[in-house]
């Protein structure tokens, strides 16, 4: 039964729930996160669930690009980190988890960049007034660190694949880590 028009672009899949095969997808929770009312460095962080769903079904070419576009809304410059970025972290995860993904290694080296990323923090230091800004940039900083350390437990099964430049990517996360 079809459902009538709200007028509002989708960004939810359909199918996401799975995978060609019948197998469970990553990304199963993309839609609950209200991605309109989050800032990325350009923005609204509306166009992260289609980079994500790019990263996860895209062909090599495709998701490399859409990683990219990605690494600048929530890790500009590889340092400078956004609203969006701690929410982004848990997809991000799940992607470097699963086998069809083609740019693993590099979603490892962006969640190293996110887990190393300290640059509003040193700024406030030296300009405390920064923290009292409505939209507190340590407070995002913080809590996008806070994101990935929470899943540092897929370290050692991604280690354990024995492919060397997920192994590389996962050692250097993990001595960011401090694991």
């Amino acid at each position: 039964m079809r459902t009538a028009s709200t007028g509002q672009p989708s960004n939810e899949r359909t199918d996401r729930g799975k995978r060609p095969g019948g197998a469970a997808a990553p990304l199963r929770t993309l839609g609950e996160v209200p991605w309109r009312e989050i800032r990325d460095s350009t923005g609204s962080a509306a166009a992260i669930p289609l980079l994500l769903d790019t990263i996860a079904w895209g062909g090599p070419e495709a998701a490399d690009r859409a990683l990219g576009e990605l690494r600048d809304r929530i890790c500009q410059y590889g340092f400078v980190v956004e609203q969006a970025t701690a929410v982004t972290v848990p997809f991000l995860w799940e992607l470097a988890q699963a086998p069809r993904v083609t740019c693993r290694a590099r979603i490892i080296e962006l969640l190293k960049s996110i887990a190393d990323a300290r640059q509003w923090e040193h700024t406030a230091t030296a300009y405390p007034k920064l923290l009292n800004h409505r939209e507190n940039h340590v407070v995002w900083e913080r809590a996008a660190r806070r994101a990935v350390h929470s899943r540092r437990g897929a370290l050692r099964q991604l280690m354990a694949e024995g492919d060397t430049e997920i192994t590389r990517a996962c050692a250097e996360l993990a001595r960011s880590l401090g694991e």
